[in-house]
């Protein structure tokens, strides 16, 4: 039997750092972000005694030793720390690989977390709901491993879809954002993807502005109240279908993020925004953390050809935007 799970990476346009737990169990956080048609998988297939993990990715091949750290690669430390959860898995041979290029901004940690979660369920015999896998995956992250991330990655990774996250002390609460086709249709197409070749650990940008937090930084905690607010304004406007409005504001969450942390841009980074903001496009951001990875632009119809070109000459390479809806997956091949 081969056993394939598949959850979507995400791009957030407002409210990421509202998702860390310092700060929504305090005030209370929201997200805005939809899922793309690129996908974590983790493939699972009987193996004779011990677990093995290949990981496309790193090119890397570990057998699962929990007793035996020095033969764990630390690039796979957040894979092992989920087959403990799961306790001795056996003999299975266990395969990852994304469809994006890891510390790109686009939450595929997150996602990884919500595939593997999702196939050991599966193969285990538990019986998982979205949420559950979601908060496992956070609890593995957040808790067991320390990692300073927010809870938007796996929630969007095992709900799917264009939502606006809502983050409590009393729980996490995903509400679909409802689009015409025609509107989604649009956004879209408007929507461009452009690597910037700069992929980066984001542990070191997400543990300044979790510090920052705690510690309740006055200018920091005024940048994640106006971020939040912002998540709600850019649902209103693409509800009522204003996509150029949902652009401006984009612009205004990117200004207010680049003020969290020095180094979520970088002179590259604002240069390439910059020349897309004169070629027409309205807004934009660097996906994720920053410091690296996709750089997300809106641009109006007759602005994409000459935005796409301009990005092009900068060396910046194009990703088709396309949503999904599904969230994560589990598919069986006996």
């Amino acid at each position: 039997m081969l056993l394939i799970a598949r959850a979507p990476v995400r791009i957030s346009f407002a409210g990421g750092g509202t998702d860390f737990p310092a700060y929504f169990r305090k005030y209370g956080g929201q997200v805005l972000s939809a899922t793309l048609n690129r996908y974590v998988y983790t493939m699972l297939s009987p193996a004779p005694r011990a677990a093995h993990l290949i990981s496309a990715n790193y090119s890397l091949f570990q057998q699962y030793a929990p007793d035996r750290d020095a033969l764990w690669d630390g690039n796979l430390s957040l894979p092992r720390a989920i087959l403990e959860a799961f306790g001795n898995p056996g003999g299975i041979d266990l395969f990852i690989a994304a469809q994006v290029p890891p510390g790109t901004g686009l939450g595929s940690s997150g996602s990884l977390a919500v595939s593997m979660i999702a196939a050991l369920a599966a193969w285990s015999g538990w019986s998982l709901t979205r949420y559950e896998i979601a908060e496992l995956a956070c609890q593995i992250e957040i808790e067991r491993m320390g990692l300073p991330v927010g809870k938007q990655d796996q929630y969007a990774a095992a709900f799917g879809g264009l939502n606006r996250i809502r983050f409590e002390a009393s729980g996490v609460f995903v509400e679909r954002v409802p689009l015409a086709l025609e509107v989604r249709q649009a956004l879209e197409r408007r929507l461009r993807l452009f690597y910037t070749g700069q992929a980066r650990p984001s542990a070191t940008i997400l543990k300044t502005q979790q510090q920052a937090t705690t510690e309740e930084d006055p200018q920091v905690l005024r940048r994640l109240h106006l971020l939040k607010a912002l998540a709600e304004d850019m649902e209103d406007c693409l509800t009522m279908g204003d996509l150029d409005g949902f652009g401006r504001l984009l612009h205004e969450a990117w200004i207010l993020k680049r003020g969290l942390a020095s180094a979520i841009s970088n002179d590259f980074i604002d240069r390439c925004y910059a020349a897309a903001r004169e070629a027409g496009a309205i807004g934009g951001k660097i996906t994720g953390a920053g410091g690296g990875g996709f750089l997300l632009l809106y641009c109006p119809e007759e602005a994409i050809e000459r935005v796409t070109e301009v990005m092009a000459a900068m060396g910046l390479k194009p990703m088709d935007v396309a949503f999904e809806a599904q969230g994560v997956q589990v598919f069986r091949i006996e």
